[in-house]
């Protein structure tokens, strides 16, 4: 059974990899990192978490469940004469998207490319895309537009593809070229 203490150090440790993770991404996790990130001693990682490997497990479901947290309440703050494509923008690129752009969207779709490189953390990904799915469906019908699982499937293609090739091109602005894709997509 748990301490309260026990979970308040395993929880601090989660947050401190979850940050690391949202700014270096995967290979930023590093038990010493951690730990210092955590101001708990050195010992404490492999004490809570048996390998690397459930250390950036957490990491990663921390930082999801902030950043769907996070997508939650942009949902429920937005106004009716708020622009929709903004909504959905910030759930798909992160709100810091409109603020810290390239590598906000960089970090971001890093982040993605490396959990792809960890099959161990598939299960968890799927829950929270699943997560996600329902919260930017929920978004576009608030908007006027009620997509079925396909097309959603499709709307997420579009700005991820528009993402990379912005990407790859080097532009400056990747949340710019996804919201025009975006915009055109809802306007047929």
């Amino acid at each position: 059974m748990a301490t309260e203490k026990g979970e308040r150090r395993r929880g601090l440790l989660a947050a401190a990899a979850a940050e690391l993770l949202a700014e270096g991404g995967f290979e930023a996790i590093r038990h010493r990192a951690v730990a210092e990130r955590a101001e708990l001693p050195l010992a404490a990682t492999t004490y809570y978490f048996g390998s690397l490997e459930d250390l950036v497990t957490a990491a990663a479901e921390h930082l999801g469940r902030t950043e769907l947290a996070e997508a939650r309440a942009a949902l429920d703050a937005a106004r009716p004469h708020d622009d929709p494509a903004d909504v959905v923008l910030d759930m798909l690129l992160g709100p810091r998207s409109r603020t810290d752009g390239l590598d906000a969207v960089l970090r971001h779709f890093e982040r993605l490319v490396g959990a792809g490189r960890r099959p161990y953390l598939a299960p968890l990904m799927r829950a929270q895309r699943t997560e996600l799915d329902a919260l930017l469906a929920q978004a576009l019908t608030r908007a006027g537009h009620t997509p079925d699982p396909k097309a959603l499937r499709r709307i997420v293609a579009l700005i991820d593809g528009a993402v990379v090739s912005a990407l790859i091109e080097a532009d400056a602005d990747p949340r710019r070229i996804a919201r025009e894709a975006l915009v055109d997509a809802l306007a047929r």
